[in-house]
């Protein structure tokens, strides 16, 4: 696949984007374990998707998931870990394949909720990127790469709303840092 002349951007989405804002405050109301479901679920469906059919001869996002889910049903955080260094050092592998690795990092990244709830914003902008670059290509334009994005974002806000526990009683605590 062809790169444009300019570097792509790992991720797409900035702090100050009225959907980013949204969607920290929307995490902000959420426990570490609605917000590790949720990631990992839409990886699942919505990333997971694009790395099976570009690397499909490659376990380790897949095995990332699934550890997460195993996680959920009693398995021990270590196993979560382990997978997610794995799925990392995937998506590091696949500099030669932006689209993939972009998928990548967001799989990789939303299993790391499990340990590091605000993954939960950070496999967003990943996410965002895959989506632009899977939908448009790499070769267009910046500001076809930011809609898409923008509304890969809201498509994210959207889940999470989906599956929110109204009034959560123990609601995660994060320093954003910006």
């Amino acid at each position: 696949m062809e790169v444009s002349d300019t570097a792509l951007r790992k991720m797409l989405g900035s702090p100050d984007l009225p959907a980013i804002i949204r969607l920290m405050r929307l995490i902000e109301t959420q426990s570490k374990d609605t917000l590790t479901r949720f990631a990992a679920e839409y990886v699942a469906q919505h990333y997971l998707p694009i790395t099976d059919a570009l690397l499909p001869d490659e376990p380790r996002l897949r095995a990332a998931i699934d550890a997460v889910r195993a996680h959920m049903d009693g398995a021990p955080l270590s196993v979560v870990k382990a997978a997610v260094r794995d799925a990392r050092a995937a998506a590091q592998s696949l500099s030669h394949a932006p689209v993939a690795q972009a998928a990548a990092r967001a799989i990789a990244t939303a299993c790391a909720v499990a340990t590091t709830p605000t993954n939960a914003l950070g496999f967003a902008f990943y996410g965002a990127a895959a989506f632009a670059y899977h939908a448009a290509g790499t070769v267009a334009d910046r500001a076809v790469h930011d809609d898409l994005a923008t509304q890969e974002l809201e498509r994210i806000i959207a889940a999470l709303e989906a599956v929110c526990v109204p009034e959560e009683p123990n609601p995660v605590r994060v320093d954003w840092g910006c």
